[in-house]
């Protein structure tokens, strides 16, 4: 789906939606009296007033600027989401959102969550189905938001929905070829260079990680490079985001249950589509960062030469693991990928990736859990943009005495330490395969809801897109 984006001095939908920072302070509102004492009366209690003249429908959306401009700007993205929720029921598919003079950035905001929470996954409805609705058009009414803002808010929504359209897409499309392809179509689409590198070329590179997870698999694995290059770029050395791409992981012969946990699990390639997103925002706004996207691919499945608990893998890197438990192969995946990041001399390297279960018990749906060897600065301003957009950031350590718990009594390292602190010690296993500053983000809690979590809609939530697209967007 797509939403376009204009700006307008004049009204033109039949729904108008107005920002309001003071509920005791007359509106720059066309109300006639009655309409007016029914606003104040309402705004008490209620963050959205809706004022319905059957011919045109009013939307006064309640935010308190007072507080921290985070928390304010999320107030809006809820407001956006409810009015998404009201023209969905009203069938209305056009608004104009009238630009707040005093924060035009809560304006966007609502319009961020207004696009979001409109998001809808159709493909596989039937021919004859009737679609519920669309939201076509969000049109900005006023001067105070530049068409460079509204394009990078169109090109966001777009990353996006994009994410969200893999992740929900089933294995039974989206195999890791299919994946490729879609990299390959999106770089197109935007403008960056992708390069895919088939089952031979990994068997030459010798990614004994992304291999072994494969090989229970009917489809061959692929690692994609996705690069984003431009003139005049900021960076000398390329920031790296590293994105799992496990299109369906039934935990191989370590094999999953079904209910709350593999019947979900065409999501695992979550970091994967994340890191995919961010580039194509990145070439689309034309944003002067050298970025470049590794994302290794496969399912992970049961089949007679499926890689097997006690198995010992030689990694890309040189180094060998024992594997103890082939649902731990996400880390596998990424090890290689790490370790190859290696020829490109990174500033910087993020990986990203639905890793571990330890993670989403720890903090549940609401955060993201990260580690890495940064310097503190980095550090700080990723969470700063975890806490702008919301898709906020919970520090766990990478203390010397996890790394006890992967050593291997055969091989270098084993893929899975104790049950305590299962997301550290994964963190740990990877830690193995940098040398240059690095962090690792855990989003198994955040990129998959099962149910709606505002305008963060039920199913894929693209969690990681705003994040790194902030974050980036923060270094020019």
């Amino acid at each position: 789906m797509e939403i376009k984006f204009e700006i307008a001095q004049e009204k033109q939908s039949a729904a108008k939606a107005y920002l309001i920072l003071d509920p005791d302070f007359p509106p720059n509102i066309p109300l006639n009296d009655l309409e007016y004492n029914y606003l104040k009366n309402q705004s008490v209690e209620n963050s959205l007033v809706i004022i319905n003249r059957y011919t045109e429908l009013i939307l006064v959306a309640f935010a308190d600027n007072s507080k921290p401009k985070n928390v304010f700007l999320e107030q809006c993205r809820k407001r956006g989401n409810e009015i998404s929720a009201l023209l969905r029921k009203e069938k209305i598919s056009q608004i104009d959102l009238i630009v707040s003079k005093d924060e035009p950035e809560g304006t966007l905001a609502i319009a961020e969550g207004l696009s979001l929470g409109s998001y809808q996954f159709l493909k596989y409805r039937s021919p004859g189905s009737k679609i519920p609705w669309r939201l076509e058009l969000i049109r900005f009414i006023g001067q105070e938001v530049s068409e460079n803002l509204v394009n990078q808010l169109s090109a966001l929504v777009g990353a996006v929905f994009i994410t969200r359209d893999l992740v929900n897409e089933p294995a039974s499309y989206l195999n890791s070829l299919k994946l490729a392809e879609i990299f390959e179509a999106m770089g197109k689409s935007a403008g960056f260079t992708t390069e895919i590198f088939n089952k031979e070329k990994i068997k030459e590179l010798k990614m004994g990680g992304l291999l072994a997870v494969n090989q229970g698999s009917i489809d061959p694995p692929t690692f994609s490079v996705l690069k984003w290059e431009p003139v005049g770029t900021k960076n000398a050395k390329p920031i790296i985001l590293v994105g799992k791409g496990v299109v369906y992981d039934t935990g191989g012969l370590s094999l999953k249950p079904t209910k709350d946990s593999m019947d979900y699990m065409k999501c695992d390639m979550a970091g994967g589509a994340v890191a995919a997103a961010v580039i194509y925002f990145m070439a689309k706004c034309k944003i002067p960062l050298n970025v470049i996207a590794l994302i290794p691919s496969t399912d992970n499945r049961l089949d007679s030469k499926a890689y097997a608990p006690g198995d010992v893998i030689l990694m890309h890197s040189g180094q060998t693991v024992e594997v103890l438990n082939t649902d731990a192969e996400g880390r596998l995946l990424l090890a290689d990928a790490l370790s190859y990041a290696k020829i490109f001399n990174p500033e910087l390297v993020i990986d990203v990736a639905t890793l571990t279960g330890a993670a989403s018990m720890a903090i549940g749906h609401h955060g993201i859990v990260a580690m890495g060897n940064t310097e503190d600065a980095t550090f700080n301003a990723l969470k700063r943009s975890g806490e702008n957009v919301y898709e906020r950031i919970v520090e766990f350590p990478l203390w010397e005495e996890y790394g006890e718990s992967i050593k291997s009594d055969i091989a270098d390292l084993k893929n899975v330490g104790a049950r305590e602190a299962g997301a550290i010690t994964a963190g740990k296993f990877l830690e193995n395969f940098t040398d240059y500053p690095w962090i690792h983000l855990d989003i198994a809690g955040p990129a998959y809801l099962n149910t709606a979590d505002h305008y963060r809609t039920k199913g894929g939530t693209a969690t990681g897109v705003r994040l790194l697209i902030d974050f980036l967007n923060h270094l020019v």
